[in-house]
This record gives C-alpha cells, structure tokens and sequence, in this order.
C-alpha cells in the first residue's frame, strides 16, 4: 500500500484559515506578558551539557544496549521454563488485547482487521528466524501501508552484519524475542512474544461454499490455508519458513505503540531508527554535479551510506514504478563503461518497465552474459536495474543515511521549547545552542524534534519545520546552515569540518496547522477517545519530554510511570519514607544547581514532608492528625525554632485572610495560588509575581512585586542579585490539577534536540539557551543596520 508521500502530508483549508488566525491573534493579545530586569542583565537561560549525553561512543553505546536486551530476553526465557509456559507480553497482546495493539486514538477504522492470531509453531511446520541469513528477497509487504519502513528494512539487510545488530537476542523455543531501535538520543530495547496475526478465519467461520473447497475437512483446511507465509496479514518474508520479517515489524509496531502508527511515513526516518544514522532527504532535481554524486554518494552505498528512492505523484504508475511509494537503492555498478542501480519494490512485485527492465531489447546476448557481473536475474521478485541517466530523470527523491563506525562519537543536548503564539514573524530568537570541540573534526550537526510517531495523535494542531545557521562563536557572518529538501521532516542536518573552538546555533521555527485540528487539540477530541488508550499516548509524550534538560515534572506527574528498579526489596511504606528524607533535586549533570524543595504547607499551617527519627535510627514521614496513615506523635519532637516559625507562618496566614475578601473584590489584584513568596513568605502572592529565569534556581524561585523592588531572597538560596527576572502579572485561568490541563497547553511547544557527531578524539560539550518574554525584540536601528532580530534588547519598565 503506498504511504503518505512527502509533498502530500500537509493539507490547508481555506475556510478554517481565517479563523484560525483570527483565535490565534486573540490569544496572542491575552497572553501577553511582560518583562522586568529590576537591576538584572538582560539573557536567555542558558543549560548546560548533560553528562550522560555528551561524549557517548557511537558504537560502545550499540554494544551496551545489545547485552541489556540479551540479558532481558534471558531473563524472561528462564522464567517462561520455569513456569512451563511460552512467553506472552502483557504490553503488547495480539491475542487478548488485539484492538489496543492494532489501532491508535484516531485511526480507529476496519482498515486493519485481521481474521485470527496464532504463535509461530501454529503457523509454520519448520519455522526459523533466519534461513540463509537476511536478504532483500525476504520482504514482502502486507495489508498495511508501511512500505517507507520495509523499504528501509530492505536496504539495511543489503550491509552485511547490520540487520543482525537490529535482532538481537531471542529464545524460539520460549517464544521470545528483542530487538533494539535508535530513538531521539539513545538505543531502546523492545521485547516481544510470537503472536502473529492472520488473513485467513478459523474453521467455524466460513460458510457452506468456503467449506466445500477443503471437502468439508478442517484438517486440510488448517494445514493449507492456514499455514505458511502467505496466511499473515501483515509482513512476511518470501521464503517459506523465515520469521525475521513480520516478528521485526511487530518490534517497531510496539516500539510506537501499535500497527497503525506505522501508516505513512519516510524511509529515511526508518533508517535512523534502524541504524542510528544520521538521514536526510535529497530532491534529484538539487543534484548540482551529478558525476560527483555517483562518486562521492552511490558509489559508497552499504559502506557507509545506505539509500532509498521515491516518486511523488496520484494513483498512477510510471513506467510500472508507483507514485507515492517508497523503494530500495542495494547496489551501485559500473559495468563495460555504463552505471546501473539495483532498485527493490518492497512489495516484492512490480517492476521498472523502462529500459534495462527484465527482458528489455537492451538485453543483447552480449549484455545478459554480463547479468553475473551485475548481481541481477531476469523474475518478478520487485528487483530490477535502471541506469544512471534513467534514474536522474525518473525519481524525485533520494533518502540518503550517514553510518558511524567507532572512530565517531556523539554529544547531545535537548530543550522543551515554548514559541511565540502563531502566527507571529518567521524567526530565529526562540532558542540557540552553543557546542564547543577541543580539536579540528568533520563534523555533522543534527537539529531533531521528538519521534512522536507514538503519540502524534496527541499532539498540538501543529506541523513544526525547523532550520539553523551556524556561527561560529562571536563572528556575524554565519559559516553553515542546515541542508533543506522538504519541510517538516523530523531532523535537519548540516556536515561541516570545524577547527577547534565554539560555535553557536541559532534555530528558526515554522509550522502549519495539521490534519485541519482546532487550536484546542487535543483535549477537545478527547472526550470521545478510549481513555485507556489515551492514558498510554499521554504517559509516552510526557516521558519522551524527559530527555530535556529543562523538563518540568511537577505538572505531569500522573503520566510519569515508575519503574520497577527502585521498588526492590521495599515496600511503599518504605520507599515514600525513604523518598521523603532524601532532599529532591535536579540533576546537576543537566547543568542544574541542586535546590531543595519549597516545603507546603497543609491546612493545619504544618509543613508537609518534614522527617523525624524513629527507633534505631528509622526514619519515619510525619502524618497529619487527619492521615490514614499511624506515625509518631504529631509535633512532640520538633524544635522550639520550628514551632515559631509554625507561629509565624499561621499568623501571617491569618493575616492574609483578613485581607481577602478586600483583595479579592479587586480585579485589579492578581492571586497566584501554589506560589509563594521567596523573600517575605507571602502565601500566594499577590499581584505580579517575579519569577527567576536563571537555571541556578531550578525554576524554583519567586518573589512578590515589593521584594523584586528590594532585591530580597533567602540567604541559602542560589538566587544571585544579577538574576534575570520574568514579570507574570496574572495567573493562568486553568484547572493545573484536572485532566484538561494535562492534555492542553501544548499548542506552542515544541521539545528540540541538537546532537553533534566528531571524531572520537574530539568530543563536542553542547549547550542549549532559551528565550524568554520579550528580551529579544525587533528595532528599526536593528534593521537598518542589517545585525538582523537577534540581538537582545534590556527592556525598561
């Protein structure tokens, strides 16, 4: 089935045009705010290189996410044996959960409907993983439109050693197997059972006609109709037996949380996620010199490029190629003075028809005595030949990938990134990154948004394009900017060789509105969507975001799965205890000055979360009175400093409600509940509220608008005088605790990561610095002097 071509993703309606912009523009005008400096410098916030992202060898990294897998899947075999039982994964059950596994939030339709789900003994009399090792040949497409990814599947085989490092580990007896995939920043283990799905129904379901052609015998029916390859609803491989193809898409489905996730889509996506190279799209019609790109480019295919190839256009064909469809570059040859390429249909049928095609008048005697020469046999198996000059003038695009060996490695940085209300000007100012590298290196600079293929359905009403100059740090005139094929592709890159020293990348983004989705997607449509099914969209994009340097937990913490590693051995009771002494803190690996918690306080003016010792040096939380929870004697131990400070909290609290109802009755006067006040302890400021831009105080720091005045702040605080300071003169009007508000407020942001690759001997440190209100800001001096809209300018009150 074709996929989604790239020139046809993106639809305008004119109509919602207007009014979208028109609700863009109100909201814009509603959700202004401004900016104070009170005596600080002017500037982004600015995060620092993670540890664990900077510096990773491309291949060791590899080699460890191998042994976890293998270690899982041992894991799970031995217990499998122990319990005399094969292996069902209760994440991902064709079996007994098939719609959850089959279908997303929206693509909800009958177009995917297999008929039955059978283990792998069931289907195949002699099944085996690999028969004659992986090749081409073994990829057929299914009933699904994934042809971009068994494209890429396709390719990948042709290297030899590379498919191998995709499936790594598996029990066939047990029925288990793992696979581990390139995603954003890192090699991601999946683990699935032998679950399969058919084409073909049970027995039971036929009618009397259907019957009669097996002459009434379930027997022959079972072993014919429902044996082999040909009974699989999805991928199979060509050659009877072999399990590779459809247990390795099955991987990938799980990995984006079911089969129609994989609907339409790019090759060069999938071959970044099956290689953890580094791809891009090429248009033909860019080529500049094309004897130099089937020198430098094609002529390196499976070394260390792989290819692909597609065609844009409707429901038609081209010379027997079909629009909209991706396919397979496997082999570049040179031969008695003419270039030739071997091209793959994924579907394993349909041919060239042109010249060189299968039994063409080009294939004089000469010419098929040199078929051995050329790796090429006349068949309708989706290969065939086409040369150079042919494919120049016949294709549009080229997905191209760059493979790492290990003299590369790898430093990344990411950013949750909140824009500008749309519309607004088309501009660079939102974001920047700095990388610095100790020695001169090649180099390639990825600019990626998230892989959301997982939960796009919930995601904001936008289609995000990104782009960047490179300068190199101090100079105006940039030295780079990212290769441009076509918009809205999930990375863009630039390859460079650099000199030592430190450059800045400076990011514009774009966007268009998506699938024609109202500005309030997604909670609007939520209403009628499987909330189990939402649940797991919801918690895969909130922990996607966590590979931010900047994630905010505080708001998402019921989409935040806890992992099993800190339950061992420990019961709840336990672990919360012991959570609650240890002092909460942001890496400082993030480049995040720890920072202890703002203590809350409840009802009865007490702080929660304070710790007192228990017999033999236990460590027990404190409860209060109204707790289901038994504890130690509420407040007998604290200290006379604690008390006073209790004192004082509880008569400036009642101080603070003799006032409300004054306050209140003004709609002039701004009340924001759940902050309060750093300096005097105001709880909840009231009127604007001051808040620090510096990554020191860990998004933590507050301060009322007469303590901004003075300067005022905790003497153990990381809060330094020359601070940056935002101005926020009115809560948001939104439920922060409610499910609306767990599924909204997306509509502007956007989570963005820079990764660097260099050589093993130089190793790129990568910051990222973000803008904040309006302390970057068009002038006419600006524009007349051409310095462009990113120099920042000190806003004065």
């Amino acid at each position: 089935m074709p996929s989604q071509h790239h020139h046809r993703r993106i639809h305008h309606d004119s109509s919602t045009a207007k009014s979208n912009l028109l609700g863009s523009m109100t909201s814009h005008l509603k959700k202004a705010k401004l900016v104070s400096t009170h005596g600080a410098k002017s500037g982004p916030v600015e995060f620092t290189q993670r540890k664990d992202k900077a510096g990773l060898l491309v291949t060791e990294e590899l080699d460890k996410a191998i042994e976890r897998c293998k270690a899982t899947v041992e894991a799970i075999a031995a217990e499998c044996r122990r319990r005399n039982r094969r292996f069902r994964d209760i994440e991902f059950d064709l079996d007994n959960n098939q719609w959850f596994c089959l279908h997303g939030l929206i693509n909800n339709s009958t177009d995917i409907s297999p008929e039955d789900t059978r283990r792998v003994p069931q289907i195949f009399n002699d099944p085996q993983f690999y028969i004659d090792g992986a090749s081409t040949g073994d990829i057929v497409q299914g009933s699904l439109g994934d042809c971009w990814f068994l494209s890429a599947l396709a390719i990948v085989t042709t290297m030899e050693g590379l498919i191998e490092k995709i499936c790594v580990a598996r029990d066939e007896k047990v029925g288990v197997y793992g696979f581990i995939f390139y995603r954003d920043a890192g090699w991601q283990e999946v683990i699935i059972d032998d679950l399969l799905c058919l084409s073909v129904p049970q027995y039971e379901k036929l009618d009397g006609s259907a019957k009669n052609l097996y002459k009434q015998d379930k027997d022959v029916y079972n072993e014919t109709a429902r044996k082999g390859s040909k009974s699989l609803y999805f991928a199979k491989s060509g050659t009877e037996n072999e399990t590779w193809v459809p247990l390795l898409e099955k991987a990938y489905a799980k990995l984006h949380g079911d089969y129609a996730a994989l609907h339409g889509g790019y090759t060069c996506e999938a071959l970044e996620d099956l290689t953890g190279g580094v791809s891009s799209d090429i248009p033909v019609k860019d080529i500049l010199d094309e004897d130099q790109f089937w020198n430098t480019e094609l002529r390196r295919v499976n070394s260390d490029r792989l290819f692909g190839c597609s065609l844009s256009g409707g429901n038609y064909d081209v010379d027997g190629l079909v629009t909209s469809h991706e396919y397979s570059i496997i082999a570049a040859i040179e031969c008695k003075g003419k270039r030739f390429l071997k091209i793959r249909n994924p579907w394993g049928r349909k041919e060239w028809t042109g010249r060189w095609s299968d039994g063409s008048k080009e294939w004089t005697p000469e010419w098929l005595q040199a078929l051995p020469a050329l790796g090429h046999s006349f068949g309708d198996d989706g290969a065939f030949l086409m040369e150079y000059k042919d494919f120049l003038s016949t294709w549009d695009t080229i997905a191209r990938t760059v493979l790492f060996d290990s003299t590369w490695t790898m430093s990344s940085q990411w950013l949750n990134v909140t824009s500008r209300t749309f519309p607004c000007a088309w501009s660079f100012g939102d974001v920047s990154f700095t990388f610095s590298i100790p020695k001169a290196s090649p180099t390639v600079i990825v600019l990626a948004k998230l892989n959301d293929r997982h939960f796009q359905d919930v995601t904001s009403c936008y289609h995000w394009f990104v782009d960047f100059r490179l300068f190199k740090k101090g100079e105006k005139e940039h030295i780079g900017t990212s290769a441009h094929g076509y918009y809205y592709r999930r990375s863009v890159n630039l390859e460079i060789d650099l000199d030592a020293g430190d450059y800045v990348v400076h990011v514009r983004l774009d966007r268009a509105t998506r699938d024609n989705r109202p500005k309030t997607w997604p909670q609007e449509a939520s209403t009628t969507w499987d909330v189990r099914k939402l649940s797991r969209k919801m918690t895969e994009m909130t922990t996607s975001a966590t590979i931010a340097a900047n994630f905010d937990p505080s708001n998402q913490a019921d989409f935040l799965p806890l992992q099993s590693d800190p339950f061992t051995g420990q019961d709840i009771s336990e672990i919360e205890a012991f959570a609650t002494v240890a002092t909460p803190a942001v890496s400082t690996e993030a480049g995040v000055a720890e920072t202890k918690p703002k203590a809350k306080k409840t009802k009865s003016g007490k702080k929660a979360g304070k710790v007192k010792g228990g017999k033999d040096g236990e460590t027990k939380p404190e409860v209060d009175d109204e707790g289901a929870a038994e504890g130690d004697e509420g407040g007998e131990d604290e200290s006379k400093e604690d008390h006073d400070v209790e004192k004082g909290d509880e008569e400036e609290e009642d101080n603070n409600e003799d006032s409300d109802g004054e306050e209140e009755s003004s709609e002039s006067v701004a009340v924001h509940n759940g902050f309060y006040c750093d300096g005097c302890r105001m709880d909840p400021i009231k009127g604007p509220r001051f808040h620090c831009l510096d990554s020191a105080c860990n998004d933590n720091f507050d301060l009322c608008e007469k303590c901004a005045d003075e300067n005022k702040h905790d003497a153990d605080s990381k809060h330094e005088a020359d601070h940056k300071m935002l101005r926020i003169n009115a809560p948001d009007d939104e439920d922060k605790y409610g499910l609306k508000d767990k599924i909204e407020g997306n509509e502007n942001k956007i989570t963005l990561g820079l990764r660097v690759y260099t050589k093993r001997d130089s190793p790129a440190t990568v910051k990222g610095q973000l803008r904040h209100g309006t302390l970057l800001r068009w002038t006419k001096k600006q524009k007349d002097e051409k310095v462009g809209d990113n120099a920042p300018v000190t806003v004065t009150e």
